[in-house]
């Protein structure tokens, strides 16, 4: 555990190299070899990992949820690179927290295994399908959920849905092997999982609930009526700035002493409100910080309408100018007022108190968040999501 120099260059990160790192990144205490299987998470990207899965991993430090490591799993032929860098290392990741008063590091291993990308989905299937799997997490992207664009009903025309209508026990989509999966627990007398949707968008789950069932009814209209009155879809408000990874990343990771090929950086700050409908158990999440409610929309509509509001104010704004990141646009007198103006008297109004805060003081908040300059969240990124 020395510090790192020429003599002591960074450790490859991997399950039998973690005692190498300096004392300074934090690693996992338990033993990944008690662990099983109870998430199965589809769509891998950033974001994940330094929220749902570090939960997880919080909770696992503390010596509970053995039974609930996640399973990784994607759809689409990108998400096989991200499969094979994190499957070198053991499906460990590397966290760099970017903190105005410092950057530090943490090693998290609640994921346990990543499922080969296959055009039927198969193995992500069988996974699901399996008993042990009490939980089906996503992050798919706001964009992902095949909504109409001018309705934001479930597209059944797409070609994708179509062809999952069609081939339901070969689907190309996540909702389509969420539907086959469902239907093998079905035949199998198992219960449904919880399908838990991480993605930004209000009335997230419900909207899971529409694609599922609404696909299941195009092939067999029984399944969707008992997926409708078994199921759970919680809705869920997430809540964490993740860039993009970078050169800067990777770098950043190697001179703490870390040679990860799949870093993720994050800001100091994390949220987590999920509306409390599980069907199949869930893990104490609430001991790690995660607000557990019967009444989300008030926090969803705080959260979308201040912060991923106020971030597409200044995207936009900051991409039209060539201001290169949020933080950037934060410093920028005329900007800064531009969405201190807009806050104030176009949203901020229309936002209820949630219990522990108001919409001031949450303002006050995302003011300080969006004002680190040790998140180099670029314009440009946020701007582009703003069209899904």
């Amino acid at each position: 555990m020395n510090p790192v120099t020429k003599a002591n260059p960074p450790a490859r990160l991997r399950l039998d190299s973690l005692s190498d790192l300096p004392e300074t990144v934090g690693t996992p205490v338990y033993e990944r070899s008690d662990l099983t299987p109870g998430i199965v998470h589809i769509g891998l990207g950033n974001f994940h990992r330094p929220h749902q899965a570090w939960y997880i991993h919080q909770l696992m430090q503390q010596g509970q949820a053995y039974n609930w490591a996640i399973i990784g799993a994607g759809v689409r032929n990108y998400d096989a690179e991200m499969r094979e860098r994190l499957l070198e290392q053991d499906c460990l990741t590397t966290l760099i927290e970017l903190d105005p008063q410092g950057v530090s590091a943490e090693v998290i291993g609640p994921m346990i295994d990543y499922l080969p990308i296959e055009d039927d989905n198969a193995a992500l299937i069988r996974k699901m399908a399996d008993p042990s799997i009490r939980i089906v997490s996503l992050t798919v992207t706001e964009g992902g959920y095949f909504l109409d664009a001018n309705t934001g009903a479930f597209d059944t025309d797409h070609e994708d849905i179509r062809h999952d209508a069609r081939n339901p026990s070969q689907p190309c989509t996540a909702f389509g092997a969420i539907v086959a999966a469902l239907k093998q627990r079905r035949e199998n007398g198992l219960k449904p999982f919880t399908a838990l949707s991480c993605d930004n968008l209000q009335g997230n789950g419900r909207i899971l609930r529409k694609c599922v069932v609404d696909l299941a009814c195009l092939s067999d209209p029984d399944l969707a009526d008992w997926i409708d009155r078994n199921g759970a879809f919680p809705n869920s408000m997430v809540d964490c700035i993740v860039p993009a990874t970078t050169d800067q990343v990777v770098s950043q990771c190697l001179a703490l002493g870390v040679d990860d090929h799949a870093p993720v950086s994050h800001e100091n700050f994390r949220h987590w409100v999920i509306e409390d409908d599980f069907c199949a158990g869930r893990p104490t999440l609430e001991q790690v910080g995660v607000t557990l409610t019967h009444d989300i929309h008030s926090y969803e509509t705080m959260k979308l309408r201040i912060l991923n509001g106020g971030h597409q104010l200044l995207a936009n704004v900051g991409e039209i100018l060539n201001v290169p990141t949020i933080a950037d646009c934060m410093q920028d007198p005329d900007i800064a007022a531009f969405f201190k103006k807009v806050q104030a008297e176009e949203i901020l109004p229309h936002v209820k108190a949630v219990p522990g805060t108001n919409a001031k003081d949450y303002l006050d908040l995302v003011e300080r968040r969006f004002a680190n300059t040790s998140i180099h969240d670029s314009t440009r990124r946020v701007a582009f999501d703003g069209s899904a």
